[in-house]
């Protein structure tokens, strides 16, 4: 007896000690979120058993009419006797117990509802109760087209997907879901369908997503510089699109998508340099007007980049190449103008540039006007001042114009930033300064890839199968196989002799 009394008081401060340790980690995540407005915690007691229970929730984050109509009739007034019970009792699905800390902080700030009971508060439930905050869906803005859907994607992830898995209602579309960002804490997802895509793609973009380490993830674009196979270069190596119809045509093809929570845009690769030329809208139209579109974009790029260069390298080294007819005009033209052609071409550029930007920071109604009257104003008034020769100013409206047949805005950044190193060496060695640079930027490009596989494809390397959906969009018909390059799992789309026999039967 005198032994168990002695032991007694030690077996009493240890559960002391348990109990004041239990009160303190209690005490240590209330008192971060006590510090914000919306940190929410109310007491209830069950009507049936008298159980005191208690709710903790982020007021900003939570639906407060599902609680209301849906969590606390049922936790008042059928029987609750143990935490394990909600399960039974409430008609929503995501209901999670737990009893680590640490997820109280991840599942608060993702819109879930803590429930605890005030006898044993070492055991959490956790309901989803989200506030779903986002806007409706609208039609494209950057990719719109006359014809086909006119569905863009929103800023929520959910809703993405869903738009994604009604165009493919399948179960081998797999969705991966990752967490980036150790302040953001973005959630993203992983789009392929299973059976076609190559693993090795699947798992290089799985590897490089879980990798990245960065605080904070806004946008898409991030994970575009975070993933990529060249940082440093100015072209995109993913395409980004704003359709969830090109997406699912991609995953039909054997590519992945990537989307991001609070981004309206998807990721695709990998991808090539002509896809960044050829519209979604191209498939909605007849072979042979898509292919007539896609030629005149690609001579439309080729345009905007060399014809200012050519300019310059002409009048100032190779006078000799200007048709006679021409050459008059052009003298005429130039007969006031101050500096020489590089200046001349200089202040051009940039002047587009700037009514350019000035456009994309407005207001769109005053942002239309800036670049329609000031490009009018300013370009009449430098060629009446004499700074700029008219030939010259055509030619920089149409580069300008000609730079906007690129359907993917990033890649129009591209060509835009392109011209001027191509001026600098039509400055100093003319035709031949524009040849060495059109060399660094073929070797640069063909050095390029996009996770893993060749930028420049199929033209490097060549894979003639590839190049009926280049240059030229051959029929739906010729179109059975995959792309080449990707090495899918199931490289036939479809078999064009059971077509042939079906249209025989048919008719």
């Amino acid at each position: 007896m005198q032994n168990e009394r002695s032991s007694n008081p030690e077996k009493n401060q240890q559960h002391t000690q348990n109990k004041n340790e239990e009160k303190k980690n209690s005490e240590d995540w209330e008192k971060t979120f006590l510090k914000s407005k919306d940190f929410t915690k109310t007491n209830y007691i069950n009507q049936k058993t008298g159980k005191p229970f208690t709710f903790v929730f982020m007021s900003t984050l939570v639906d407060e009419k599902i609680l209301s109509n849906s969590v606390l009739p049922a936790l008042l007034e059928e029987g609750l006797y143990k935490l394990s019970d909600i399960k039974k009792l409430l008609p929503i699905p995501d209901v999670q117990l737990s009893t680590e800390k640490t997820e109280i902080e991840k599942k608060l700030f993702n819109g879930y509802v803590m429930l605890f009971l005030d006898d044993d508060k070492s055991q959490f439930a956790f309901i989803a109760a989200q506030k779903e905050v986002s806007r409706s869906v609208s039609a494209p803005e950057i990719e719109f087209s006359v014809v086909g859907p006119k569905e863009a994607f929103v800023e929520s992830l959910g809703q993405n997907i869903n738009m994604v898995r009604k165009r493919m209602p399948i179960k081998e579309l797999v969705s991966e879901e990752f967490t980036l960002g150790s302040l953001s804490k973005t959630k993203i997802s992983i789009l392929h369908v299973e059976g076609i895509t190559n693993d090795e793609i699947i798992q290089t973009v799985r590897q490089r997503i879980k990798n990245i380490e960065f605080d904070e993830i806004v946008d898409s674009s991030y994970i575009v510089q975070l993933i990529s196979d060249n940082e440093s270069s100015p072209f995109p190596q993913l395409l980004d699109t704003e359709r969830p119809d090109r997406v699912a045509a991609i995953l039909a093809e054997g590519k992945i998508a990537i989307l991001v929570d609070g981004s309206p845009h998807a990721l695709i690769g990998p991808t090539t340099l002509i896809e960044f030329f050829s519209s979604f809208e191209d498939y909605f139209l007849n072979w042979i007007l898509s292919s007539f579109f896609r030629l005149i974009r690609v001579f439309g790029v080729a345009f905007s980049i060399l014809i200012t260069p050519i300019y310059v390298a002409a009048l100032t080294y190779h006078y000799e190449l200007i048709p006679k007819d021409l050459l008059g005009t052009l003298i005429n033209s130039r007969r006031v103008v101050p500096f020489p052609p590089i200046l001349e071409a200089l202040f051009l550029e940039i002047t587009i540039e700037l009514l350019r930007e000035a456009g994309a920071r407005l207001p769109t109604k005053v942002g239309q006007t800036i670049g329609i009257v000031g490009g009018i104003v300013l370009g009449t008034a430098s060629v009446e001042a004499g700074l700029t020769s008219n030939v010259l100013l055509i030619f920089i409206a149409l580069a300008a114009l000609a730079a906007f047949t690129t359907p993917v805005y990033k890649m129009s950044n591209t060509i835009r930033l392109l011209r001027f190193p191509f001026l600098l060496m039509a400055e100093l060695w003319g035709l031949l300064g524009i040849t060495i640079a059109f060399c660094f930027l073929m070797t640069h490009l063909i050095r390029l890839t996009s996770l893993g596989h060749p930028f420049l494809e199929p033209l490097y390397p060549p894979r003639v199968q590839d190049l009926k959906d280049a240059f030229i969009r051959g029929s739906f018909k010729n179109l059975n196989r995959r792309p080449s390059y990707l090495r899918t799992k199931d490289p036939i789309r479809f078999s064009r002799e059971k077509s042939h026999q079906k249209k025989d039967i048919d008719e």
